[in-house]
């Protein structure tokens, strides 16, 4: 077939969609979408114990944004264990939502409860007002701001 052919043809059998029909399909599909990935911190504490379900959750919403979360895992199986590989497995498990853009940051403080018990309120934001002593690991992607 020639190419004027298939164009014709192609025209023939798609009908495109006028802007608005276009506009208001693509805002639902958005809305959807937003419902569906609504993260709250209820979901990242049922994410955390999928990967240490013996431990106790606190998981706080920094901005209230649904993206950027302080997540303190107390569990009597970190003694013993250094503090990378406390947080890798679950850094594991999210890489998909950071990937795809779901969760943004994750302050991740693991500790036994003695260490918990210790150091009381552990919450950092670094783009927070409140000036803290910063010892946990902040990633930022290199694509991103």
């Amino acid at each position: 077939m020639t190419k004027p052919a298939l164009l014709r043809i192609s025209r023939k059998y798609t009908r495109p969609l006028a802007f608005d029909q276009f506009m208001r399909a693509s805002i639902q599909i958005t809305a959807a979408r937003a419902e569906q990935l609504m993260v709250t911190e209820q979901w990242v504490i049922a994410e955390v114990l999928k990967v240490v379900p013996d431990a106790t959750v606190e998981a706080k919403d920094l901005h209230g944004s649904g993206d950027h979360f302080h997540v303190r895992v107390i569990s009597e199986s970190y003694d013993g264990v250094r503090p990378l590989q406390r947080q890798r497995p679950i850094l594991s498990h999210f890489k998909p939502f950071i990937t795809q853009n779901t969760v943004h940051a994750l302050d991740l403080k693991c500790m036994t409860p003695s260490q918990a018990e210790q150091m009381g309120d552990t919450s950092f934001d670094p783009h927070g007002e409140k000036e803290m002593q910063f010892f946990g690991v902040h990633i930022r992607r290199p694509n991103q701001e």
